[in-house]
This record gives structure tokens, C-alpha cells and sequence, in this order.
């Protein structure tokens, strides 16, 4: 009876091990823009089975401006990332990369746009990692385990209360805008208001018009001088009477013939029709004078990002604005062995699709390096 016993406790303790490293993955993508999934793409031609945590489209997420697809999901042309020239063919092939289910989830595509729009651009790459073998959850990540040395294995517990087992992570879950908070601002998103000079500003909407950038600091005049090459003029609104931007910066600013800075000034709100987008500003003074009036066909706001980074404090080390920090250069590396990350989560820098896509790849790579040091 004892030896029967026995045989049947080490029997279960075998069905344990076995469901272990059935359960154990190699590897976990959080995120769901183009550093996630060039990751999964990389990683699942490797042979990796790669699961991808997009996010969940909850009402949650969406009041924190936290959703799947990150910053894409709200541009709607794309004429800088490689490969889709405003050819007209772009709707055709949607129609037969992504599948009905998927493609019907996005807006009815305009053949006279310039380029391809974030979500369908997001859609193809998706497409393409499951075709490469990617698994997808539509689940948030909202708790790691990160303890343990080298080749420890990471937990990962998603929304619904699973608890995820796997050798690496790839952090990519991107970067959110800071916006003003006004509800015209919220309606008029994508027809005229923007968060990114380099992403938008070379759009018939804003050639030859004068914009408005909003902000004080190196980023704002960074915008400001982009957008002069597009623009007529550019309003750089501030609210106060110095700007925060560097010395130099400044200097670059004042002296710009087609830049005009606006001091003390705060939107208050954004005026157009759903016809033909913006049409104007409404300023407060921060001094007590009248309102303003500003007729404008652009709002560009630069006032700083937020990294989606909240589920990682005190298990990833992260700057003081939240990005995480690669401790290698040149590397995706993160202060965790076997977690790496990639996009916009750990670039306060350059954040752009091509950018993000690019890390993907690098992130991907890294990981499976790791793991062949692990065997």
C-alpha cells in the first residue's frame, strides 16, 4: 500500500512537471503597436511561438488614453513609414491581408488619402505576426514578477487573474500623449489637432496655413521649427512669459520669421465644424486681458509624454518620467535579465512608428540570443 502510494504521488508530481513546461512559454510581448508586433514577427519566424498581450479595449484604458494600437489608433495618415506609396492599391490590399473579422473593426478606407492610416497600418503588422506564428490575448498585463536571478522564470498576471510562467518578456507597450483635456479638443483629434509635428505635419491640411503649437519647452520649439518648413506661419502659445526650452532653443525661436510666440496664453478651446476640421483657437489670458480669437487650421500640442510604464515601477528600473531604462547601449536590455523592452515605453527621443518597429526587431533578437545562452 505505502509503495502504491508512492508511485501514485510521484506520478502526479510528474503530470505537474509536464503541465509546468507545457504552460511555460518562451516568450511574452506586452503591447500592440509596431514595436510588439515586428517583435512577435521576429520572434515567431524564430520559431519562439510568441504570446502578444495587446491590451483591452475597457472603458478603464480608455480614460487613461491607454489603448490597443498605442498612438496609431489615432492617426489617420501615414506617408513617413516605408513600403506604402499613395498608390490607390492600399485598400485592395487590406481587403486581402486581414481577415473580414478584423477589417471590419476599421474605419471604410479612403483611396484618396496620402499614405496608409495607423490602425489599418497597425492591422497588417498584426496580420503578419500571427501568420508567422504569434498568439494573441486581447487582456492587459497588470502585475510581473521579475524576481530571481538569471534564467528565472517571469510571471506575468493578466486582467482576467491568469498567471503567465515564461523564460523572456518584451516590454513594448508604448508611450501616451499628454493632451490639455478639452473636450474640443477630444472631438477634433485627427482633423487638425495632433501630438506629433513629424507624424502630421507634412499633410495637405497644414501646407501653406498657419498652425498653432502649444507648449514651452525644447519639444514645442522643436515642433515649431518643424512645422515652419510646412506652414505659413506658427503660433507658439505659451503660458507663461519664458520659455522653458534651452537657451538656444529660444534663441532659434525668436529670431524664426515664421514663428510668433504668444505669451500667457492657454487654449481654452478649439473651434471648427465636423466639415473641414479646426478653424480656430480660443485663448485665455493668464494675465487678466480679454480672450483671444485665433484663427488657425492646426493645433499641435507639445507638452510631453507619459510612458505606459505604471505596472513596472519598482520591478524594472525606469526614469523620473517614467521611461525604461536600457542600462546597455545600443542594446534592448533591461536592469532585469531575460526582460527587454522596445518602442516608445524606453524612447523619450525619436517615438515614431519606424523607430518603434525597429527596436522590435532588435528586442526580438536579443531575447532569442538569451535564451540560446540559457541552453
Amino acid at each position: 500500500m505505502v509503495k502504491f502510494t508512492l508511485y501514485i504521488l510521484y506520478i502526479s508530481k510528474l503530470i505537474q512537471q509536464i503541465n509546468k513546461q507545457i504552460k511555460m512559454q518562451k516568450i511574452i510581448i506586452i503591447g500592440s503597436g509596431p514595436s510588439a508586433w515586428t517583435a512577435a514577427i521576429y520572434s515567431g519566424r524564430a520559431q519562439l511561438n510568441p504570446i502578444v498581450f495587446t491590451g483591452a479595449m475597457s472603458a478603464e484604458n480608455q480614460a487613461k488614453n491607454i489603448l490597443p494600437m498605442g498612438q496609431l489608433s489615432m492617426t489617420t495618415e501615414i506617408e513617413n513609414f516605408p513600403g506604402f506609396p499613395p498608390t490607390g492599391e492600399v485598400g485592395r490590399l487590406l481587403a486581402t491581408a486581414i481577415t473580414p473579422d478584423r477589417i471590419m473593426m476599421l474605419p471604410p478606407h479612403d483611396e484618396g488619402q496620402h499614405g496608409i492610416s495607423g490602425p489599418e497600418l497597425v492591422e497588417l503588422m498584426r496580420a503578419q505576426a500571427v501568420a508567422c506564428g504569434a498568439n494573441v490575448i486581447e487582456d492587459d498585463i497588470v502585475d510581473v514578477d521579475f524576481t530571481g536571478t538569471a534564467g528565472a522564470v517571469r510571471k506575468l498576471t493578466s486582467g482576467s487573474g491568469k498567471v503567465y510562467e515564461t523564460q523572456t518578456v518584451i516590454v513594448a507597450t508604448g508611450a501616451r500623449a499628454n493632451w490639455l483635456g478639452l473636450d474640443s479638443e477630444t472631438k477634433f483629434k485627427n482633423r487638425g489637432v495632433s501630438a506629433c509635428a513629424v507624424c502630421d505635419g507634412a499633410l495637405p491640411r497644414f501646407r501653406n496655413k498657419e498652425i498653432a503649437v502649444i507648449g514651452g519647452g525644447d519639444s514645442a520649439v522643436e515642433e515649431a521649427n518643424y512645422l515652419a518648413k510646412f506652414a505659413s506661419k506658427v503660433y507658439l502659445i505659451h503660458r507663461r512669459d519664458k520659455l522653458r526650452a534651452s537657451r538656444a532653443m529660444e534663441k532659434r525661436a525668436l529670431e524664426h520669421p515664421k514663428i510668433e510666440i504668444l505669451w500667457n496664453r492657454v487654449p481654452t478651446e478649439v473651434l471648427g465644424d465636423d466639415k473641414t476640421g479646426v478653424a480656430g483657437l480660443i485663448l485665455k489670458s493668464t494675465l487678466g486681458y480679454p480672450d483671444l480669437e485665433l484663427p488657425v487650421v492646426g493645433m499641435f500640442v507639445a507638452i510631453g509624454h507619459t510612458p505606459n510604464s505604471h505596472f513596472l515601477k519598482g520591478k524594472l528600473n525606469i526614469d523620473e518620467k517614467g521611461f525604461v531604462i536600457k542600462p546597455i547601449p545600443f542594446r534592448t536590455n533591461t536592469s532585469v535579465e531575460g526582460v527587454f523592452t522596445a518602442g516608445d515605453v524606453a524612447d523619450s527621443h525619436y517615438r515614431q512608428a519606424i523607430t518603434a518597429a525597429a527596436t522590435g526587431a532588435m528586442s526580438a533578437i536579443d531575447a532569442e540570443r538569451y535564451l540560446a545562452s540559457l541552453e
